[in-house]
């Protein structure tokens, strides 16, 4: 469940088609001082990144963070990701055709900051990269 002052800011940016560094200040002082606080907060967040095509550079920092402590520290088990949390997390992140740059951070920063992640999540992050190397090269090939 969100809060009605995140689903007026999700109304607000989706309006205007982009979040500015004002809205990121916004969202880390009155909507989300304590981070997010749930499932639903986190799937916000994944999907906006998603949907606003304008995004201030200070959005992505605050997004990965958000995201990233709520996995690794809010959640239970706290500094792990088990299966079930790693399920949740590659289909929000993955949302059926892909991360994004910012989704693909989250993946790779939970990894990286937990005590220990479900191979779930760590072939996600493994499978993204390679796949974003390969798009990479080949576009490079063609342009040569």
């Amino acid at each position: 469940m969100i809060t009605w002052a995140l689903e007026t800011f999700i109304a607000g940016v989706q309006e205007r088609g982009r979040i500015g560094r004002d809205d990121v200040r916004l969202l880390q002082r009155d909507i989300l001082p304590n981070g997010v606080e749930n499932r639903d907060e986190a799937d916000m967040l994944v999907a906006l990144d998603r949907a606003i095509p304008s995004k201030d550079a200070s959005w992505s920092a605050f997004a990965i963070q958000t995201v990233v402590d709520f996995v690794v520290w809010t959640s239970r088990p706290t500094g792990r990701i088990d299966r079930e949390t790693a399920e949740w997390l590659v289909a929000s992140l993955g949302c059926g055709t892909g991360p994004t740059d910012v989704a693909l951070a989250i993946a790779f920063e939970a990894v990286r900051e937990s005590d220990g992640a479900d191979e779930l999540l760590v072939a996600f992050v493994m499978r993204s990269t390679a796949g974003r190397r390969a798009a990479m090269e080949v576009g490079l090939a063609r342009a040569a």
